[in-house]
């Protein structure tokens, strides 16, 4: 039987999204750019879309949600929900829990051929293992682990239950 660590509550996942969308909505205040918010499937794309519903009330921006998925063991291949030009929209790039950068790395592959005005990425748990140099700008939860420790983000229903460590 693995023994779980509960590290946030529905509640607290709830209050960390909220506020990391204000502390997004205050960076773009005064610009009108479109964002694309970018979650990594499929935990990142749930609190990607729970970050949007937050910021549809506080800036006026045009926001477009996407997914992107690769096979995180061999992404050479990254695959996103539909095909759009980056060029000239500030790009939010979302995943559940960031361990070595790695996948954040690699989730940024198809922003390459354009000319975003702005990367930005966001996760709700940081594990602080960072092996590649992406860092998460906006984190909801940093935790000091082990190797060996796994933190599970569990999501239902559209929404983020909680988040655990095993």
């Amino acid at each position: 039987m693995i023994l779980r660590k509960t590290i946030l509550t529905r509640m607290q996942a709830e209050q960390k999204l909220h506020r990391m969308a204000l502390e997004l909505a205050e960076k773009l205040s005064g610009d009108d750019a479109p964002l694309i918010i970018m979650g990594i499937r499929k935990n990142g794309e749930v609190i990607a879309a729970q970050v949007a519903g937050y910021l549809k009330q506080y800036i006026p921006n045009p926001i477009t949600q996407l997914w992107v998925q690769m096979d995180k063991s061999h992404p050479d291949t990254i695959e996103i929900s539909e095909p759009l030009d980056f060029s000239g929209k500030h790009v939010l790039l979302v995943d559940d829990v960031t361990n070595s950068g790695r996948t954040l790395l690699y989730a940024l592959k198809p922003l390459m051929n354009s000319y975003p005005l702005s990367i930005q990425t966001l996760v709700l748990v940081e594990r602080m293992h960072n092996q590649f140099p992406v860092k998460a700008d906006y984190v909801g939860f940093s935790v000091a682990t082990t190797l060996q420790e796994h933190i599970q983000v569990e999501v239902e229903n559209g929404e983020v239950l909680g988040a655990y460590m095993e």
